[in-house]
């Protein structure tokens, strides 16, 4: 996975749009085979932790359990889909009362992790199989979550969702 986003540098605005700073051509970050930089000490366990994160929380969506869905959440927390805006408490109470469930939920694309002091940003592409009213919808989607530290743990505030545009080929 790609490093936190914070490391020395010139100022955030004067970053191009993935979070890398320009280098000289054919240089390598910091010297790693892959080419990739590592986050500034502290910062790759806060990446390692959001990651696996991520991954727990897509299980207990999958398990359709309610409570271990919520304990990603902080009390804030939102979903913006096309839909409009969705608090906790009703996205909770559509998982409790079996009105929504998910039968699967895939990670895409690896999570874009970007870490600046207290909050985080995680992007990852996934598709998805859930039951809304009984009907099935299977989604292939952009998701960002945003993370907040709070009393040194990780909880979303929230989840932005956007369908993924269809591959140009089909």
């Amino acid at each position: 996975m790609g490093d936190s986003g914070d490391r020395a540098g010139p100022p955030p605005d004067s970053r191009d749009d993935d979070g890398s700073h320009e280098r000289a051509p054919g240089t390598v970050p910091d010297g790693r085979a892959d080419g990739t930089e590592s986050p500034p000490d502290g910062r790759a366990d806060d990446h390692a932790h959001l990651a696996s994160l991520v991954d727990a929380w897509a299980a207990a969506i999958v398990a359709n359990d309610a409570d271990r869905i919520a304990a990603y959440m902080a009390d804030e927390w939102v979903i913006v889909s096309e839909s409009g805006i969705t608090d906790r408490d009703t996205f909770l109470a559509f998982v409790a009362s079996g009105d929504l469930t998910h039968s699967a939920m895939r990670a895409v694309t690896p999570p874009r992790i970007r870490v600046h002091g207290d909050t985080a940003l995680v992007t990852v592409r996934i598709t998805n199989t859930a039951y809304y009213g009984g009907r099935r919808f299977d989604a292939d989607e952009w998701t960002t979550d945003v993370f907040v530290r709070r009393d040194g743990h990780w909880r979303c505030v929230l989840s932005h969702i956007t369908p993924a545009a269809p591959p140009q080929d089909s």
